[in-house]
């Protein structure tokens, strides 16, 4: 197998956890395969640099001073596979066979990469390369940073451009888990998750892989997070599976909204669950949800819209603080799906604007971390639809 492997600052955040990381690669290498390594910065190495630049450093300066915490973990880590007999070189910007390259922008140059990766392949046979992760340079040979998660980035596209079979994520915790270990009770692993599930809890908080790594797995490429105590780097852990789709895609059939009204909508605990919960026991499937200051609209079937709204309304009589139900039918929701959508900002506005020009009228836009989902008249599903695709088009 040709297997990416990149440790978190944590899994090399001492010198017995380098030596831990090293056998792992070690045993890897043993076993007849090709490994390529990209390390982080060796513990909280980068955020204590970063917390001593007190004084008006450039961009240039600020990458130079952080690009040290990994630049030190790839020396130790080379050091410390030679000691094992493994063949190791460190790779960092400057070096003339550097793979990652960044455009004026600060993006990765995906052409210029994928030439560099190229010439990285010939090296696997009998070398171990050990690459700095985060960080990269651009066309001047300047040194550039990948971002916040920027080692995850590393590693991942790495391991697409060089046709890797596995990427393994070195982290401290035992995969994917069903809750933080360290602040909730009996958090145990999850076996398997898809990459949609897990850009949505990265962007929310969770912080086992960056999102913007997720953005280069694809399907061919098979992505783990493992333990660094774990040992054996083609075992455990969590299975990443699938790929983030960026696609604009269109309900075919009509929905309705049921709105509820009424101060307990602001002022009583509990009360979207009482009214979900009255749908869910009228085996009602609920589409999309929204909230304002007083009220609650709940997008369902056309086909059961009778149906939810004799349900919404026992809850109202027998809710005070409720106030009454009303229903719009036909009603269309066209939905986009990206994986980049968090770090374009204006999204809104690029679907808000253009159904403006067409005079469309926007019945609601609920969105989550990677999809926006906006509600218009029925009869405008073809017009809107089109405006959206054409704007999600680049």
């Amino acid at each position: 197998m040709r297997v990416v492997a990149k440790f978190g600052g944590t899994s090399l955040g001492s010198g017995d956890r380098v030596e831990r990381a090293a056998d792992s690669i070690a045993a890897a290498v043993d076993a007849g395969h090709e490994i390529v390594v990209v390390a982080s910065a060796m513990g909280n190495t980068t955020d204590e640099l970063l917390d001593e630049i007190t004084f008006d450093a450039d961009e240039t300066d600020r990458a130079e001073i952080v690009s040290m915490g990994e630049r030190t973990s790839v020396r130790m880590l080379k050091a410390a596979l030679a000691a094992r007999g493994v063949d190791a070189d460190f790779l960092e910007p400057g070096v003339g066979d550097w793979p990652i390259v960044t455009n004026d922008r600060g993006e990765v140059d995906a052409d210029a990469t994928k030439g560099r990766v190229d010439d990285l392949v010939d090296r696997l046979d009998d070398t171990v390369p050990v690459v700095t992760g985060f960080l990269a340079e651009d066309d001047e040979g300047n040194v550039t940073t990948l971002g916040r998660g920027g080692s995850d980035t590393s590693a991942v596209m790495l391991g697409r451009y060089l046709d890797a079979d596995e990427v393994v994520i070195v982290t401290d915790v035992e995969g994917i888990m069903t809750g933080d270990p360290h602040v909730v009770e009996g958090a145990r692993n999850v076996g398997e998750i898809t990459v949609d599930e897990l850009r949505n809890l990265s962007f929310r908080g969770a912080e086992v892989v960056a999102p913007s790594a997720l953005s280069f797995k694809d399907d061919e490429l098979d992505v783990r997070v493992i333990h660094y105590q774990h040992g054996d780097l083609l075992s455990g852990g969590t299975r990443v599976e699938g790929t983030f789709e960026n696609m604009v895609d269109m309900r075919e059939s009509p929905l309705a909204c049921l709105t509820v009204a009424g101060r307990a909508i602001r002022n009583r605990p509990g009360i979207m669950s009482t009214l979900s919960t009255a749908l869910y026991e009228s085996d009602i499937n609920v589409d999309a949800v929204a909230s304002g200051m007083d009220s609650m609209t709940f997008y369902v079937d056309e086909s059961v819209a009778e149906r939810a709204e004799n349900v919404l309304h026992q809850e109202v009589i027998e809710v005070g603080e409720l106030s009454s139900v009303t229903v719009t039918d036909d009603i269309a929701v066209i939905r986009v799906l990206g994986g980049e959508l968090p770090n374009r900002p204006g999204v809104l506005r690029r679907i808000v604007d253009p159904l403006a020009d067409r005079n469309i009228n926007v019945i609601d836009i609920v969105s989550s971390a990677t999809s926006v989902a906006v509600f218009v008249a029925w009869d405008d599903r073809e017009a809107a639809l089109d405006v959206v695709q054409n704007g999600f088009q680049s």
